[in-house]
């Protein structure tokens, strides 16, 4: 296998520890339009899928794509009035950024976020590097399970699918990894790391970066695929 040379990043409940928010602003947004949702339903179904793609799942039938990101946006301010004064990483995220950044490897992100979502992130964190790469959801690309967003990131990164790692908590997201050639990392910030047990591309299931051996992710053709 070649060498890894890049790693992708999904953002929310990877990067920054935020789909409790998410789940809460689901829950406020659909009582403001009168709508009862099974939020945990709702978050399985739904999360790495495009902000427009989801709003066609919660009100149950296609809506015109220029309404649909107008209700994005009320429902992403909800989450970010409420996460803002409690932001927090993924215990962890920064320095193992920082470690991969010194190591000379690509970074990138793909997330079903928006823009606005995606430089409210950044922001918050205030990452020692921008990523090298940044894909959002609302750039008009298929939400995952399909690979276009990671495949999208790899291409601006300019390192092929095969030699780029994606760090995801979600399984749409894993199985978008698979489907674009590249090896994930679970991160299991929402679900135990038996969600994640049938992809045969994980090489490992950690609860945060807290101790993660960059080497575990570079090399991961020295590694069976169990999880640590």
């Amino acid at each position: 296998m070649a060498a890894v040379r890049a790693l992708i990043f999904d953002m929310d409940g990877t990067m920054i520890d935020s789909m409790r928010h998410h789940r809460q602003s689901w829950i406020d947004f659909a009582a403001r339009y009168g709508l009862q949702i099974e939020a945990d339903e709702l978050m399985r179904r739904t999360t790495g899928r495009t902000g427009a793609e989801c709003m066609t799942d919660l009100f149950g039938h296609p809506i015109p794509l220029e309404e649909a990101w107008a209700l994005v946006r009320v429902k992403e301010r909800l989450y970010r009035e409420a996460f803002a004064p409690e932001f927090r990483e993924v215990p962890g995220f920064r320095e193992f950024y920082a470690r991969a950044g010194a190591r000379g490897l690509r970074l990138g992100v793909g997330t079903a976020g928006d823009a606005e979502n995606i430089a409210f992130a950044l922001h918050h964190l205030a990452l020692p590097g921008p990523p090298h790469a940044v894909v959002g959801g609302d750039e008009g690309l298929p939400g995952k399970p399909e690979p276009a967003i990671f495949l999208e990131v790899a291409r601006r990164l300019g390192v092929p699918a095969a030699q780029c790692v994606v760090f995801e908590d979600a399984p749409l997201g894993i199985e978008a990894a698979r489907r674009a050639g590249m090896t994930a990392v679970a991160l299991t910030t929402t679900l135990p790391a038996a969600a994640f047990s049938g992809f045969n591309n994980v090489i490992a299931a950690i609860a945060n970066f807290v101790g993660f051996d960059l080497e575990r992710a570079v090399r991961p053709q020295t590694e069976d695929s169990s999880h640590a």
